[in-house]
């Protein structure tokens, strides 16, 4: 799928209403770094509370450099942004207490172990109830599944155990917002499983999760929204069902008369007629494919294979990015 086909697959698209209730939201914001590189560039996000919003995009395409800006950590070049409905910084205050994060991976004292970790994490907060503080750190060891670990010194933990205790560390305290950067990173097969589980158990308490990925399994199976980051811009933001909708199906014919095929598709009025493998594809719209097929035996087409396949979300992603992602993960 093109860029040009991949956009106009998301005109129809709808955006948040400016009235839903935002837990994040931008307007303009822009990070430029010494010598001009222009990291984000002027995007305007909208994440619905309560939902689940897919901030995916391949590697280097201004991700983490969003949510950094978003938490305070760098400041913007320029534009404002929001979280749960107060404007940051000013209000940083007030707002991070409720927020929980995980960006550009989990920094612990390596000699400490895991649960020593998070017990000095807990003590520096000072919204934290000391009272509460081995429940709640028990708790969160036990979510993230390290509760057998939790007496092991940091420095001896797998990439995917440093990445839970890093999640653990978010869920110290109640959160509305969770804003998790490649939180299945280094995690084995199971273990993902597991966070994107827990994720879904969070978002089902009401959190608002911001997930940044590259993973588009983690997307499709976890999220509710989505927004696409490309070298620095917010090509598209929708919910799932939306850009799942936008989606429209294709025709192909395999046969070894691919003009005399794309004639009949282009006088019927399909639109995106164009070469592929072995035939043509188009876009079947509100075409009948027996009509379609029909009029290709009619013509004499000789038809070694027919038929129509769903356009899927990769197709879209990588039309609107030019470049692959993980799909798997």
């Amino acid at each position: 799928m093109s860029t040009s086909t991949a956009e106009s697959a998301l005109a129809g698209v709808s955006e948040p209403a400016a009235a839903d209730p935002m837990a994040v939201s931008s307007a303009g914001l822009t990070k430029r770094f010494r010598g001009g590189q222009v990291a984000v560039d002027r995007i305007d996000l909208a994440v619905p509370e309560g939902s689940v919003f897919g901030f995916l995009g391949p590697n280097g395409s201004g991700k983490t450099t969003t949510m950094r800006m978003l938490l305070g950590l760098i400041r913007p070049t320029a534009g404002t942004h929001t979280l749960l409905g107060r404007p940051m910084p000013q209000r940083a205050g007030d707002v991070l207490p409720q927020v929980g994060s995980l960006v550009e991976g989990p920094a612990f004292h390596p000699y400490l172990s895991g649960r020593t970790n998070l017990q000095r994490l807990d003590a520096a907060d000072r919204y934290a109830d000391p009272r509460t503080a081995t429940a709640r750190i028990g708790t969160a060891l036990d979510r993230v599944g390290l509760a057998a670990a939790a007496g092991k010194r940091f420095r001896n933990y797998s990439l995917g155990m440093r990445q839970r205790l890093g999640i653990a560390a978010a869920l110290l305290q109640p959160r509305r917002l969770l804003m998790l950067d490649e939180p299945t990173n280094g995690l084995d097969p199971q273990g993902t499983r597991e966070v994107r589980t827990l994720i879904k158990e969070l978002a089902d308490t009401g959190a608002t999760v911001l997930l940044s990925t590259h993973l588009l399994a983690e997307v499709e199976q976890i999220c509710t929204h989505v927004g696409v980051m490309h070298r620095g811009r917010l090509v598209a933001q929708s919910s799932l069902g939306a850009l799942r909708a936008s989606t429209a199906p294709t025709v192909f014919v395999d046969t070894d008369r691919p003009a005399l095929a794309q004639g009949v598709f282009e006088r019927l009025g399909l639109r995106e007629v164009a070469p592929s493998t072995g035939g043509v594809a188009a876009l079947l719209g509100a075409a009948d494919p027996a009509a379609l097929a029909a009029a290709l035996v009619r013509d004499g087409v000789p038809i070694r294979g027919f038929g129509v396949r769903e356009a899927d979300l990769e197709e879209l992603f990588v039309g609107l990015t030019g470049e692959g992602f993980d799909v798997n993960g």
